[in-house]
């Protein structure tokens, strides 16, 4: 295709993908040790009950967001139109067809504007209220603080949600490499930040001012990069008030994405709400760093494939089955080998390490380790493949995923309130559901497909 249209990752994209990744998790090595020895194994308790809500509240988004990535991607490859299903590929353009953008943006304005106000009024209300019953069930230390700090969570996750177009648009772009440099940035302001206040002993007021700060910084930055005078002139010169076809030809997919959210987020978080109700803080605390860490190492693993991402997309454009195959078969061997390494480190010098540093909460036995970052490896394995095959366009996967949520919520009250098995029934339930169909399943799915 002619210049100005097409997505070009190169190395560097990766390099500074790692670089970013580094950092979180640098940040997470900085900031560790100082929140384990800051704050009481109670509290830690709660900011995994706030990281959790963090990422329920994502949910909201309802599958617009990978939606939105996706037909940015396809705008910047030269197709003239949007498809409820598959990829318009008949007269491609040689320039961008910013009539098209202006449109894809204005809905996506128009759709976040009413998700921002949604996410506003369920937290201040129903997450309020679930955060009193946590502090009133055992929390020996001030409520109050803890209450300062969710008004200030409440805020920040609204403004996130708010402005959450502004990675689609910086992704579906192609732009990974000043994507990942405005992380970079962002996260070198929520480690100043938290290291200053938690040591005037602002408790978890201050992680939560970091992550406002952080993103704040990560919003501004992104606004600035994609919206560049050019592009506000070009956008400008082709105004439109035909965002509601574009949202017609999103919301089909969309939802499917957001039913597969919902039910990826019920065997990822239901274990932490659900937990909450039936394991202490302290055991909660060791269960939510271990499941943080593995994060980082599945963050880590991931690389790879999220870095092509907005290729893959072109490929399917140009319908490249050869190098999506390629891609595919990099993506695991990457997903694989950073997984054995980061586990074997971590289930053998991870609670050596926090003993070292005078933690107050400890990781869970090496067994719990070995089986959570089993599970992980399944699930992250599992998503590239249907990550793979959303590429086209098409959802196959939402009804599985819905139902192996469900699975997982029904497992943890089986395994929590009948065989009484803790954090156990935590790791377990999710792992089992997951094994049942969708481990194996998709990325047999897309096994076939490539050998064509």
């Amino acid at each position: 295709m002619k210049e100005g249209i097409g997505i070009k990752i190169g190395k560097q994209d990766i390099i500074w993908n790692y670089l970013s990744t580094f950092l979180q998790i640098g940040s997470g090595i900085i900031l560790f040790p100082l929140i384990l020895r800051m704050l009481s194994s109670e509290t830690v308790g709660i900011w995994s009950i706030f990281m959790t809500i963090f990422s329920l509240v994502s949910l909201l988004d309802f599958g617009f967001s990978p939606s939105f990535t996706r037909n940015i991607t396809y705008i910047f490859s030269g197709v003239n139109s949007l498809k409820k299903t598959g990829i318009s590929t008949e007269n491609l353009n040689s320039e961008v067809n910013y009539e098209l953008l202006a449109g894809t943006i204005k809905a996506m304005r128009w759709l976040y504007t009413r998700i921002a106000l949604v996410t506003f009024l369920l937290l201040t209300t129903v997450g309020t209220f679930y955060i009193f019953f946590i502090l009133k069930r055992g929390f020996s230390g001030e409520s109050h603080t803890i209450f300062i700090a969710w008004f200030l969570f409440c805020l920040i996750s609204t403004y996130n949600i708010y402005t959450l177009y502004y990675d689609a648009l910086i992704m579906g772009r192609g732009l990974v490499k000043r994507n990942k440099q405005i992380i970079i940035l962002s996260q070198i302001a929520y480690i100043a930040v938290s290291v200053i206040l938690l040591l005037l002993g602002l408790d978890l007021i201050s992680i939560v001012v970091a992550q406002a700060i952080s993103v704040l910084v990560k919003r501004i930055l992104s606004y600035k990069t994609f919206f560049s005078p050019k592009m506000k002139l070009k956008l400008a010169e082709n105004k439109t008030d035909n965002f509601q076809e574009v949202i017609k030809v999103i919301m089909p997919n969309s939802m499917k994405l957001g039913l597969t959210s919902l039910g990826a987020l019920l065997v990822l978080k239901a274990s932490v709400i659900i937990g909450s109700f039936y394991v202490t803080l302290d055991n909660l605390a060791s269960y939510g760093i271990t499941v943080q860490v593995v994060s980082l190492i599945s963050s880590l693993a991931y690389i790879y494939y999220t870095t092509y991402v907005p290729r893959l997309g072109y490929l399917r454009v140009e319908n490249d089955i050869a190098g999506i195959r390629s891609m595919y078969y990099r993506s695991i061997f990457v997903l694989l080998l950073t997984f054995i390494a980061g586990g074997f480190a971590l289930t053998l010098f991870g609670n050596m390490i926090l003993t070292f540093l005078k933690s107050q909460t400890l990781l869970l036995s090496q067994s719990m380790i070995i089986a959570i970052l089993i599970i992980s490896f399944l699930e992250e394995n599992h998503s590239i493949a249907g990550g793979f095959l959303l590429s086209r366009n098409e959802v196959p996967f939402y009804k599985a995923s819905i139902v192996a949520g469900l699975l997982t919520v029904i497992l943890l009250f089986v395994f929590l309130k009948i065989f009484n098995l803790g954090v156990w029934a935590m790791i377990l339930a999710p792992g089992v559901a997951q094994l049942i169909y969708q481990n194996w399943k998709w990325p047999l799915v897309l096994m076939k497909e490539l050998k064509r």
